[in-house]
């Protein structure tokens, strides 16, 4: 990406309620329950904003008036009346994203601000590759805490991904896609990750490695392993 171009739009899936957490989040969105004092989506919006994102929509389905006033109206919201689920929620919220392609981020995961920058060599991998249609962030398992699932992809010497050929990785909740992707979905709630099951089938699916540790927080343990490796 050169200096005139603009960096992607972020779409955020925050609309998880996070009742595996703990008791806080019955009056808190998942997204704003801290870790180590910093709430969840405010590390992911860090590590984004500190490759050059400046332009970020959120879907918010439980307390989104706690978003908005947390921002103070500095973050685009998309309300789900219901959930649409991680793939119907970004459609919904597609007229609100300006770039192609575009950037969607879960809010329950991240890597430590400054440990490494990914984002831009996600940007130079779909570049490069004429096919790409989503680009994924891989992690090592030996990386990860949270996850308790051996792997999800392998990721080979080209940055192709796989069912079976490279390196075990886990998808790291980070996937530059083209708008296109969503051409023949449908209305309603559906889950994004059959889009990339069908990017793999087409060997239109790239990935790029994060050379940081990587947090899901995903429940209790997680949010415990999380807050101990940031300590």
């Amino acid at each position: 990406m050169d200096s005139t171009t603009r960096f992607p739009d972020v779409m955020l899936l925050a609309a998880g309620l996070g009742t595996r957490l703990r008791p806080l989040t019955e009056t808190v969105p998942k997204p704003l329950v801290p870790v180590g004092g910093i709430p969840l989506i405010e590390r992911v919006m860090a590590n984004a904003r500190a490759e050059g994102a400046k332009r970020f929509v959120a879907n918010a389905h439980y307390l989104p008036d706690q978003l908005l006033v947390h921002f103070a109206g500095g973050l685009k919201i998309s309300r789900e009346e219901t959930l649409l689920g991680t793939g119907g929620g970004v459609k919904y919220a597609l007229p609100m994203l300006h770039a192609d392609p575009f950037f969607v981020m879960n809010t329950d995961a991240f890597w430590p601000a400054g440990s490494d920058a990914p984002l831009g060599r996600m940007i130079a991998k779909f570049d490069a590759e004429e096919d790409a249609e989503i680009v994924l962030l891989c992690v090592h398992p030996s990386r990860a805490t949270g996850f308790s699932r051996s792997h999800d992809f392998c990721l080979d010497p080209f940055g192709r991904v796989t069912r079976d050929y490279g390196a075990p990785v886990i998808y790291g909740g980070v996937a530059l896609v083209a708008k296109s992707v969503f051409a023949d979905t449908p209305d309603g709630a559906f889950s994004f990750y059959p889009l990339i099951e069908a990017a793999l089938e087409r060997e239109t699916l790239f990935g790029v490695a994060l050379n940081a540790p990587w947090h899901h927080v995903g429940d209790a343990k997680g949010l415990a392993d999380a807050e101990a490796a940031l300590a």
